[in-house]
């Protein structure tokens, strides 16, 4: 592909870490990586709304919303359309890859400005309602579909995570897609990764990573612990991140006296790659609202063993018995059943984790990225060619032919 500059939008708080937003960040770094200029166009607050950092254009604001099951910031952009059209006519993108298109008004301001741009107009669809899509929810996307299918028909490209996700966009805006998953960095997390030494003490360690609310099921690997217990009591429980259900967790642990149950909250990024490697089993009890799994692929990478709710999005992921075991969601009984087989069982523990790790590598930012890069190149061909077709729909006719000597 010869070398473009593209533009990634993304709708949520650069200043706030999440899924989206590593996404964003992992592809920039691919992109440049392939000699391509990227330019990140995010909203962001606090700390970082300040900050300068290459290659990123901070507009607008974003503030907390509910939503799918969870909260994100989104942006608001209601002051900043002159600024954001004088930074399109500025920049001149040959592409401009939105993600979630229709979470924010920031991507749908980029859309609604879209004839200041030649560019390719690519979005990547991320999230999956599942049962969190409530009903409410659900008759306002309807309702709004009337002006949102406006920008969607300004799309060249579609891009969904998983096949989840693409039912679920799907259902309100028909069209053609193509399947390209999250990527993970198959380098930064990898089994060879020192773990934390004060988690090295001989116990067994079972991880959690994710924010503590209802949909990502923290509390199911809470309920299994005395039943855990009861057959491996030397077992540690980790729960990484933050989020409100954190203190009512801590009371009960508290209540019941369970010891070696660690809260650790927020945790920093330069750490995660040890955390990961400090665990024996990585348990993900989510039960639902997940279009892949992010969290998974790391803990694939890292070479951890791992048992996972088996729902849609990380069916995705992980091929029970192959790569990890899944389980039923919302059974915490089959959830230790599943912890305590790993836990007792250390050379079937070590084969999930290498196949694991094998599978993480079919999501390689290498690999995704240049997928991501093709379907790039395959739009622009697409468009010249419509471009050229348009050009020779009004050529003058060619003057007719007199017989005889044309001289």
């Amino acid at each position: 592909m010869d070398v473009v500059k593209i533009g990634l939008v993304s709708p949520y708080d650069w200043n706030y870490p999440g899924g989206v937003q590593e996404h964003i960040s992992h592809l920039a770094t691919e992109l440049r990586s392939r000699g391509h200029t990227v330019r990140i166009l995010t909203p962001a607050t606090g700390t970082r709304a300040k900050q300068v950092e290459y290659g990123v254009y901070r507009l607008g604001w974003a503030a907390p919303l509910r939503m799918n099951g969870s909260v994100a910031r989104v942006a608001f952009t209601p002051d900043w359309r002159g600024r954001i059209r004088a930074l399109l006519k500025r920049e001149q993108f040959d592409v401009l890859h939105l993600h979630e298109p229709f979470a924010s008004t920031l991507p749908l301001t980029i859309l609604h400005l879209s004839g200041v741009s030649n560019a390719i107009y690519v979005a990547t669809f991320h999230a999956y309602g599942g049962r969190y899509f409530t009903s409410t929810s659900e008759w306002a996307y309807y309702s709004a579909k009337p002006l949102l299918g406006r920008y969607f028909r300004r799309l060249h490209g579609r891009i969904a995570v998983s096949q989840p996700a693409l039912d679920f966009v799907s259902r309100f805006f028909p069209g053609e897609y193509r399947i390209i998953p999250n990527g993970v960095d198959v380098n930064r997390f990898s089994p060879g990764t020192p773990p934390l030494p004060q988690f090295m003490d001989g116990k067994l360690n079972v991880l959690y990573l994710g924010r503590l609310e209802p949909r990502k099921g923290a509390k199911f690997l809470l309920r299994a612990i005395p039943l855990i217990r009861s057959h491996y009591p030397n077992t540690r429980f980790i729960f990484g991140s933050d989020g409100p259900l954190r203190e009512g967790f801590e009371r009960l642990v508290a209540q019941h006296g369970w010891r070696d149950v660690v809260f650790t909250g927020r945790v920093p990024a330069e750490q995660l790659p040890s955390l990961y490697a400090s665990a024996h089993v990585y348990c993900a009890p989510n039960t639902g609202g997940e279009s892949q799994g992010i969290v998974l692929l790391e803990a694939l990478a890292s070479g951890r063993a791992v048992v996972a709710s088996n729902i849609p999005g990380f069916r995705t992921v992980i091929r029970d018995r192959q790569d990890g075991l899944l389980v039923p969601p919302r059974r915490h009984e089959d959830l230790a059943m599943a912890v305590c087989h790993l836990l007792g069982n250390e050379a079937e523990r070590n084969a999930l984790a290498a196949a694991g790790r094998r599978r993480a590598e079919d999501f390689s930012w290498e690999r995704v990225g240049g997928r991501i890069e093709a379907y790039y190149e395959e739009l622009r061909e697409q468009l010249a060619d419509t471009h050229g077709a348009r050009r020779l729909l009004i050529l003058p006719p060619e003057p007719a032919v007199v017989s005889g000597d044309a001289r």
